[in-house]
């Protein structure tokens, strides 16, 4: 095998991303404004939901539906155990308690059991995670949690992925969305809110914007600019830049192309590893349409040449990048000492390997993976 160096991720950008930027440059617009508004309206349209607000990353956009439905001190959200720790990180900065759910050692998801189990007087929110790509049937959630609990979305992995022909972030009563380099698509950092209610994307606008009743684009070209908008609470900095922004409509025009290789690439894999009997590939459900933001496959370490971090560790050491598939959230230091026990999620935690898939990668970049997989 020749020597290289095979990213786990990388994002996919060209010249045309960076002619975009001119727009707001000549404009002198670089705070949000109308390319954002642009982006956001695209995305929406794309996802199939009527408001979209743009923020600066998914861990604010989660934060702010959270603060939008009133989740605050005395509140309890339930989210699964299995997850970057940004999904409890947000629930804690809203002075509310996060509650971790165990999660299916097949889909990688929040399990509907053990989460309808968890379920208090106290319990304001649930925040499923479409990890790796794939969506939690959001159906069958809804259909054990009581009305009165809102269903918050984390698709930060999930741009363009689909659940029996719904497309993520209109599934349930809110989504957060992330375009952080390791995404599908990029804005550098950045995030998207995306939700079916007029009252509650009214409400996230105002908090968006230090909770001002009018946008700054909206004040500088009304007949007033010169008086301040009125604040009747306190709100978040949480805008798009608008140089993210005319990035974001750039990328937004690639995504369906880059969804379509993504899905080819996998079922390569899932073929080229269908026999290396110790590694287990990712399941992609009848009825749903996986975004492949990560391959993740997970290493049984019964029957493996080797533990998963000495396997991670000699596939570095030939030129190909792995990662774990996340977290254990309720095993880490900030959380374990009032964590409930997920030994599903635990269990995730150690066996579970991603391996690079990216649109950058090349046929040759494919084949080398493979055959240094099968080289252990």
């Amino acid at each position: 095998m020749t020597a290289r160096f095979i990213p786990i991720a990388e994002p996919f950008t060209g010249p045309e991303e960076l002619e975009a930027l001119r727009a707001p440059f000549d404009r002198g617009w670089l705070t949000q404004g109308p390319a954002v508004g642009e982006f956001e309206r695209s995305f929406a349209e794309r996802h199939s939901v009527p408001h979209a607000l743009a923020t600066t990353s998914c861990t604010t956009a989660l934060q702010l539906v959270l603060a939008a439905i009133g989740v605050g001190p005395g509140d309890e959200v339930i989210i699964p155990a299995f997850t970057w720790v940004a999904t409890a990180n947000v629930v804690r900065l809203c002075g509310a308690t996060p509650v971790f759910a165990d999660v299916n050692g097949v889909t990688f998801n929040i399990d509907p059991s053990s989460a309808a189990a968890l379920v208090t007087d106290a319990t304001k929110a649930i925040i499923p995670v479409h990890l790796f790509g794939l969506c939690v049937d959001v159906d069958e959630l809804r259909s054990v949690l009581p009305p009165s609990v809102a269903i918050v979305e984390d698709a930060a992995c999930a741009t363009g992925a689909e659940l029996r022909n719904r497309t993520a972030g209109g599934l349930g009563d809110a989504a957060a969305f992330s375009f952080h380099p390791r995404k599908i698509i990029t804005t550098g950092e950045g995030g998207m809110l995306t939700t079916i209610s007029e009252e509650l994307a009214g409400r996230a606008e105002i908090l968006r914007n230090h909770g001002a009743t009018v946008s700054e684009e909206v004040r500088h070209h009304g007949p007033q600019p010169y008086l301040l908008p009125a604040f009747e609470e306190v709100g978040f900095n949480f805008r798009m830049t608008d140089m993210q922004g005319a990035v974001g409509l750039v990328q937004m025009s690639r995504l369906d192309t880059l969804l379509a290789e993504r899905s080819e690439r996998a079922a390569w894999y899932r073929e080229e590893l269908s026999d290396v009997g110790w590694l287990r590939q990712p399941s992609e459900p009848i009825g749903y349409k996986h975004a492949w933001q990560s391959y993740v496959t997970l290493v049984d370490e019964e029957t493996s040449p080797a533990p998963r971090n000495e396997l991670m560790g000699r596939l570095h050491a030939a030129g190909v990048s792995t990662r774990p598939g996340t977290h254990a959230v309720s095993a880490l230091g900030a959380y374990r000492a009032t964590a409930n026990r997920c030994p599903t999620a635990e269990w995730l935690q150690a066996s579970t390997m991603a391996i690079p898939l990216h649109n950058r990668m090349s046929d040759d970049d494919f084949a080398y993976v493979v055959a240094a997989i099968r080289s252990l």
